[in-house]
Order: C-alpha cells, then sequence, then structure tokens
C-alpha cells in the first residue's frame, strides 16, 4: 500500500463476532500497509467508537448469526445502527458474509437463507461484472461460509456473481468507498481447518464441500487469494486516504 503522512495514527475498527474470532489475513494485511487494528466484539462487552475522524476504515467481518437477528441480539442491532453512522460519516466500510448481509439490510435489501436449504461451504467460483473487473483482478475462486445471501440494494452496483447461481450476490460498492463480500477473503489454509473442525455438522448440509477437496482447493487458490487482498485495500482504503489529503 502507498505510504501516508498520518497513516500510522489511522485505525481501522475489526467488528468480529466470537470471544475467539481472528481477523486472519485481513488483520495481517492491514498491519503490513501500516494501519492499526482495533478488534472489537460487542458480545464481549467492547464498545463501538462513534467519532470517526481518526478512523481509516471499519470492517464487520461474519458470525454464525443473521443480519435479521436484529430482534434478539442486541449487538446485532447495535452493529445495524452503527453501520448507518459510519456511512453517514463518509468513513470508507467493507462488510465480509455477515458484515455484507448487514450492510445490505441497512440499504434495503432482503438477507434470507436459500429457498432449496443450499449452503455455501468451501470454494465456488466468482464471475465479475464488467465494472468488477478492475476491483477484483485475477481472483476468481474464493472461500464461503453461509448459508444466508442477500439481495442487491438499490443504488449499488453488482461486482460479482457466482458460478453456482445459488447465491448470486457475491460483492456489491456503494459509492467508491463502501464494499460487501458474500466470501471470506480472512481465511487462511489453516483458519479453514479450524472451522471445519468446530463446524463438523455444518458439513452435511447441502451444497457444503467435504474436507478433502476443501483443503485441496486451499493449496490451490489460497495465493491468489493473498495476491488480491492488498491492492483491494489500497483502492479501498488508499483513494480515501488521498481525497483526505487532497482536502486538507
Amino acid at each position: 500500500m502507498r505510504g501516508s503522512r498520518d497513516r500510522g495514527r489511522r485505525k481501522v475498527i475489526c467488528v468480529v463476532h466470537g470471544e475467539w474470532s481472528t481477523t486472519g489475513r485481513i488483520g495481517r494485511v492491514l498491519r503490513e500497509g501500516g494501519y492499526k487494528e482495533v478488534r472489537c466484539c460487542l458480545k464481549t462487552g467492547d464498545v463501538l467508537p462513534q467519532n470517526f475522524h481518526d478512523i481509516a476504515g471499519a470492517i464487520i467481518f461474519g458470525g454464525p448469526m443473521s443480519a435479521n437477528d436484529d430482534g434478539t441480539l442486541d449487538f446485532i442491532a447495535a452493529e445495524l445502527r452503527w453501520i448507518d453512522r459510519v456511512l453517514e460519516a463518509g468513513t470508507p466500510f467493507f462488510g465480509v458474509c455477515l458484515g455484507a448481509q448487514m450492510l445490505a439490510r441497512s440499504l434495503g435489501a432482503a438477507v434470507k437463507p436459500h429457498e432449496d436449504g443450499w449452503h455455501e461451504i468451501g470454494f465456488t467460483q466468482l464471475v465479475p461484472t464488467e465494472s468488477g473487473r478492475p476491483v477484483l483482478g485475477d481472483l476468481r475462486h474464493v472461500y464461503q461460509w453461509h448459508g444466508e445471501g442477500f439481495d442487491l440494494p438499490g443504488g449499488c452496483e453488482l461486482l460479482a456473481t457466482s458460478v453456482s447461481e445459488h447465491f448470486p450476490n457475491q460483492m456489491f460498492s456503494c459509492g467508491p468507498s463502501v464494499y460487501g463480500v458474500q466470501f471470506h477473503p480472512e481465511c487462511t489454509i489453516d483458519m479453514i481447518g479450524e472451522w471445519m473442525k468446530e463446524g463438523a455438522e455444518e458439513l452435511d448440509e447441502r451444497g457444503a464441500q467435504q474436507p478433502e477437496e476443501q483443503l485441496a482447493d486451499a493449496d490451490r487458490y489460497d495465493h491468489l487469494v493473498d495476491a488480491w487482498l492488498p491492492g483491494f485495500f489500497e483502492h479501498w482504503l488508499g483513494a480515501a486516504d488521498t481525497g483526505r489529503m487532497a482536502a486538507e
């Protein structure tokens, strides 16, 4: 990522949904790019920041809960309200899986399970749209773990769909610094192994890849995600830095 005169003091808020949740590859790429990763988990008592003057960006990660659980889970309701504040402040936002579903819902779109009970667990192939090709570059195979998907919010741009067509909305943008992805670019090979152990019962769901295939695909495609993510963050956060510096 390009340098910035204030980058060393700029924070990226990383909202996770479990005490032991990790930001994985995303956290590593942020740190390597000179950003301070600030992990926040409301379930364990952390508080979301309400002032964004020293925040470079905000990321909401995945989790086993639903974006529709705001009536029963206070922290989901709080995160949905916070997304509105992040967008109102003009702070770059990146939603990953559940985070993308929450972004879509906050923008007025529906989030729901697949009508035939299909799950995407394992690697799937993306199909970039015309406008998505510059953003995705060579990235075509990504790791998934979800049973719900989202409709494309009005006013947003679809950047990628899926070969399988079970969950057609895989990546979208809402302006130059707000993105949602259905897949999990944070997942390293080690994390995939851990997820398969912790969520072994979900491997019986319709559409789930079995461990041998998941690990073979991880060996085949992990380096492509590694190559893509720094450039995407340069695009996502670097443009925002440039805009701030021009305004000063």
